[in-house]
């Protein structure tokens, strides 16, 4: 079985990794040869376009930036629709609306190609170590055909309905990703006003109701040692909370804090935070308290 791979980014290069160490054949398309590189060192097979990549893979991975990547990559002139065989199954892991994966769905079911929406949460040390949570939306019989592949990249893998559904799960857990970050930004910030030392802080609050995967992530990889490399970037959140808020609309609510969410993490893109990671977003809010939240010295 040979499987393609487009876009080997920070979290497409260490899933295509994780399918070489596990003995697939992997041919690799990216826009920046040079991500491309240490894979092919480690055995992959360079395609220098997408059509090529395309018409000689059984299974076509995609794990891209912005869902007019993902339309580019699937629906442009020498995309993946117009290229791959018959009986050929995708697998995008990319985050985007529902709309965007009903769409390709409907255009790769034309040309008899299956289209699963399948996309991941848990960071670049989920990619790594194929711990990753996938949720999946399209055919099931699809989706069973490909399990065993998912299965190398994910520990959590579930069929979650008709297509759509998978990114519909993702922009749900994105909502909440965003809501949390702001929320533990706005707690961390406050208490360090009080005069409360942020460690000291965060001990009480890991042990109490107000613990969560993302209060400890962002404090202690991210804002405590002042380190904002990303896992996640701003950018990212940010388009998918603008995305997750839309669902939430069509669901009928009309107040909600996401609300609070997409606007702080547009003014954190705003202030040039877009590249930094997802807890960056604490920094609008030092900047409007004068308040640092850091270790003791």
């Amino acid at each position: 079985m040979k499987i393609g791979f487009i876009g080997t980014g920070v979290m497409g290069s260490r899933m295509a990794q994780r399918l070489l160490v596990h003995g697939f054949q992997v041919a690799v398309h990216n826009r920046t040869f040079q991500k491309v590189h240490p894979l092919i060192e480690n055995g992959a097979i360079y395609e220098e376009t997408v059509s090529a990549l395309s018409n000689q893979c059984e299974i076509i991975c995609t794990c891209l930036s912005m869902p007019q990547d993902v339309m580019t990559v699937y629906m442009g002139n020498e995309g993946i629709i117009n290229t791959a065989k018959p009986g050929t199954i995708c697998v995008d892991f990319t985050s985007v609306g529902a709309d965007t994966s009903k769409n390709i769905y409907g255009m790769a079911g034309a040309k008899e190609i299956s289209y699963l929406d399948c996309p991941v949460s848990g960071g670049p040390e989920g990619a790594e170590n194929g711990t990753l949570t996938i949720m999946a939306g399209g055919k099931e019989m699809a989706f069973h055909k490909v399990k065993p592949v998912l299965d190398v990249l994910g520990e959590t893998v579930e069929y979650m309905g008709n297509s759509g559904s998978g990114s519909i799960a993702k922009l749900i857990n994105q909502y909440l990703v965003a809501v949390h970050s702001l929320a533990a930004s706005e707690a961390m910030v406050t208490g360090a006003a009080y005069g409360l030392e942020s460690e000291q802080l965060l001990k009480v609050l890991k042990a109490s109701y107000g613990d969560s995967k993302i209060l400890r992530r962002h404090m202690e990889q991210y804002i405590l040692p002042r380190h904002f490399t990303p896992g996640g970037a701003v950018k990212y959140v940010h388009k998918d909370i603008r995305l997750a808020n839309q669902l939430l609309k069509e669901a009928g609510l009309r107040q909600f804090t996401g609300q609070m969410a997409e606007k702080a993490f547009q003014t954190a893109a705003e202030k040039e935070l877009s590249e930094q990671d997802m807890s960056a977003v604490i920094k609008i809010l030092e900047e409007e308290t004068g308040i640092v939240v850091k270790k003791k010295d």
